[in-house]
């Protein structure tokens, strides 16, 4: 892992941007003595680690004293994209501008996204768990389709976080049955781009006897801040 910038902030977090061959993420970690238990943390759909929400939940998680790490996949953020990329994302605004059914554009998009990011992302765990500063265990928050995968095929993860936002593949609502580590599951009851049903029916598939729906109403952006403050609770349970 190659850092190429850092900065002290505010908040007493120290953050990294790095490069890990072709792969960019950030590190964010807490100025403490003892190794802290680590979250990976990852956007809906592969959007850029620079995203300003999910910046802003990084950030507030390592002031509470968790390294929080991101990559973007690829396709994604800084990384170039194919041409397949791209007429994937062509087709998918003519398809929802036209108010077409996009479910199978976003299967031939996503599907190959989360194969691709898996294991990015364990590659990346490799070397975040390399660091003296970290300790785990390894928790996970964000992106459900990502998170599904690495929980079924990651053992080191010990509790995960899930957003019900994005498009979930169905190789990944036929995995979701597989996964048996603690879940908080996020959903937004109004959100214009997921069927409310299809995510109720995706919660009740996951495996784990230890799993937690929480609902608000509102749309796709709408999840009140307080579900920050929640997941730390969450993860504070089962990595702390």
């Amino acid at each position: 892992m190659h850092v190429t910038s850092e900065r002290h902030l505010d908040d007493g977090v120290l953050e990294r941007e790095f490069t890990l061959g072709e792969i960019p993420g950030t590190l964010w970690t807490p100025e403490s003595v003892a190794p802290a238990p680590l979250i990976l943390m990852a956007h809906n759909n592969g959007l850029p680690k620079a995203e300003p929400r999910l910046v802003a939940r990084a950030r507030l998680s390592a002031a509470a004293g968790y390294a929080v790490a991101t990559i973007d996949a690829a396709g994604c953020g800084d990384r170039p994209r194919s041409a397949a990329d791209e007429q994937a994302r062509a087709d998918l605004r003519r398809a929802m501008w036209a108010g077409e059914p996009v479910d199978e554009i976003f299967e031939s998009f996503v599907g190959p996204l989360v194969e691709k990011a898996a294991p990015e992302w364990q590659l990346a765990l490799d070397a975040f768990l390399a660091l003296p500063e970290i300790g785990g265990p390894v928790g996970y928050s964000g992106w459900t389709a990502l998170g599904i995968r690495l929980a079924v095929v990651e053992p080191r993860i010990a509790a995960a976080g899930f957003f019900a936002g994005g498009y979930v593949p169905r190789a990944q609502r036929e995995e979701a049955p597989q996964v048996t580590v603690p879940l908080l599951f996020l959903l937004q009851w109004d959100d214009e781009g997921n069927p409310r049903q299809r995510a109720l029916d995706l919660f009740d598939a996951f495996g784990t006897k230890e799993k937690t729906l929480h609902a608000n109403l509102g749309g796709h952006t709408g999840t009140p801040w307080f579900e920050r403050e929640d997941g730390d609770r969450f993860f504070g349970r089962h990595l702390k």
